[in-house]
């Protein structure tokens, strides 16, 4: 058998397959709201957020993106219609319509559905100022959907505006957790304290149930020093919320988005696809960890007490 990069590259890829197959991904019992953030622009933020809920969805997990994103490339990538009369988060926002209303399935997946952003989007910062508690309009929008929806979401995933203005504030009031992609470059921890700060702030005041829970380092070049580097130092500083699984460097996946699509639907072959797989499995995974050593404690302080 031939030792050449490409041969080993391809088995390596061949067996990274074949163990996700093997195995199969936890379910959470209760809906995860996650938002996709970050401040810096161009670190793969709307493609985390369409990809990953793409393999969620691909897992067997029902899954709900809302674009909360004024360009509505998240909408674009998962293939739903995004006219001006669409009926669209904006319009949930504003009251004119709710989430049933302006939900639709994406052509990804069957277990993928999408509310919309259109063009108005752009707007509803300045018309949201006026709107008595303004913060919580998507967190009271999206809850009464949850409890109403006749199937339950496993995850509802969040893709919001990379600035911190209304949109993002509804964002990180609406969700428990905070997913952000950091690209293997320089600078790649440039902003992050200040959003963490502003994490630390939503917390104290509008949402006490927010946490940081994943990092995922997005753009990763294998062969260069510089990923490596930058992979070393987001581990130092958050060793328990960055993902050991990094998502490569590829063309397909920045392709996929100009035709509508997630690179999982593009190009299931593709080592980005079988990342973004990886990625949503090992989320999963550390949840039920988390989840179930929680209960263990719990179950080891009730016996205390109750002895």
């Amino acid at each position: 058998m031939s030792n050449t990069p490409l041969a080993v590259e391809i088995a390596e890829k061949i067996e990274r397959r074949k163990k996700l197959e093997r195995t199969s991904t936890p379910l959470p019992e209760n809906t995860r709201i996650l938002t996709v953030s970050n401040q810096k622009g161009g670190v793969g933020k709307t493609t985390t957020a369409v990809n990953l809920a793409a393999a969620f969805a691909r897992r067997g997990a029902r899954v709900l993106v809302i674009d909360l994103d004024p360009q509505g490339n998240t909408s674009t990538a998962m293939g739903v219609m995004r006219r001006e009369d669409t009926e669209s988060i904006y319009e949930v926002l504003l009251g004119e319509c709710t989430i049933s209303e302006a939900i639709q399935q994406s052509t990804d997946h069957e277990n993928l559905f999408c509310v919309p952003a259109t063009i108005h989007l752009a707007g509803a910062e300045i018309e949201l100022v006026a709107v008595a508690e303004r913060e919580t309009l998507l967190r009271q929008a999206l809850f009464e959907f949850l409890e109403a929806s006749d199937k339950p979401y496993h995850y509802v995933i969040i893709d919001c505006p990379p600035s911190l203005g209304m949109l993002t504030i509804n964002a990180f009031v609406a969700a428990t957790e905070v997913l952000i992609p950091i690209q293997c470059e320089y600078y790649a921890l440039e902003g992050l304290s200040q959003l963490i700060s502003n994490i630390e702030l939503i917390r104290n005041h509008l949402n006490p149930n927010l946490v940081l829970s994943t990092l995922l380092l997005t753009m990763y070049a294998g062969r260069t020093n510089l990923s490596a580097e930058v992979a070393k130092e987001v581990r130092d500083h958050f060793p328990e919320q960055t993902l050991s699984t990094v998502i490569p460097r590829s063309v397909r996946i920045s392709e996929a988005p100009s035709f509508g699509q997630t690179v999982l639907a593009y190009d299931s072959l593709n080592v980005g696809a079988l990342a973004y797989f990886e990625a949503a499995h090992e989320m999963a995974e550390r949840f039920e960890a988390a989840t179930n050593a929680a209960t263990s404690r719990d179950e080891v302080i009730d016996s205390g007490e109750e002895s």
